[in-house]
């Protein structure tokens, strides 16, 4: 997954909206008019979400005529989460590195304080 393609999965997981529309696909496939019911939206502005969601690969639809069922790409999401997995063992490393300076400098000022 290049950064090109996480920019776009994160851009597109930006709005509510399709975050909601994820989340609804995570639990099974659904048309677009069945994705719309929640919505005050135009059936033409659903769409447009979900063609966002399509360009980020998190959905996809198969080709032909409507209604046609959205599907969720649940591959997209084992690769977030193996980048945000990277990124998040790195903090704890770093965190870990503060903690025992941190450690260190508390022995130190305790030793100092004896004398």
């Amino acid at each position: 997954m290049t950064t090109d393609t996480l920019t776009r999965v994160f851009a597109a997981l930006a709005d509510p909206t399709r975050r909601d529309m994820v989340a609804r696909l995570a639990e099974g496939d659904a048309t677009a008019n069945q994705l719309a019911e929640p919505y005050r939206m135009t059936l033409q502005a659903v769409y447009k979400h979900l063609r966002v969601l399509e360009d980020a690969g998190l959905v996809t639809r198969p080709p032909g005529p409507q209604p046609r069922a959205v599907h969720l790409e649940v591959q997209v999401f084992d690769l977030m989460d193996n980048w945000i997995e990277r990124h998040r063992r790195r903090a704890e490393q770093r965190y870990r590195r503060l903690d025992a300076l941190l450690a260190a400098f508390d022995e130190t000022e305790t030793d100092g304080d004896e004398a």
